[in-house]
């Protein structure tokens, strides 16, 4: 088992972190120590961590995390997934339409410096 500060290091998620994913149920310790409330996890903890920060990393909003966590199918997070990579390519469309404005825009600004 390890204590909060044995694994906020070995997953990269902040002591912080673990304490709000441990508050909104997404992440809590196998073993709280009743003496000195130390946290503890163990290495089932690990992977759901890791999972975890793969999704904040996908920028998961918590209520996906944790419909993620609690159907546990990879449908659902499939699905979810595909939901993601639509609105990211449905920006990058947005964006490369704000940038051949930019292009009209400074291509119109040169046309009318050369009619003077």
């Amino acid at each position: 088992m390890y204590r909060v500060s044995e694994f906020s290091n070995m997953t990269g998620l902040s002591k912080e972190t673990l304490r709000y994913y441990a508050e909104v149920k997404l992440l809590e310790p196998v073993f709280i120590d009743p003496k000195n409330k130390y946290r503890y996890y163990d290495n089932g903890s690990y992977l759901i961590a890791m999972i975890l920060a793969r999704l904040r990393n996908f920028n998961f909003t918590i209520q996906e995390m944790q419909s993620v966590m609690e159907d546990e199918s990879f449908e659902n997070l499939e699905q979810i997934l595909n939901e993601k990579k639509k609105n990211i390519q449905q920006k990058i469309d947005e964006l490369y339409g704000t940038i051949d404005e930019i292009d009209e825009f400074l291509l119109w600004g040169k046309e009318e410096d050369e009619k003077c």
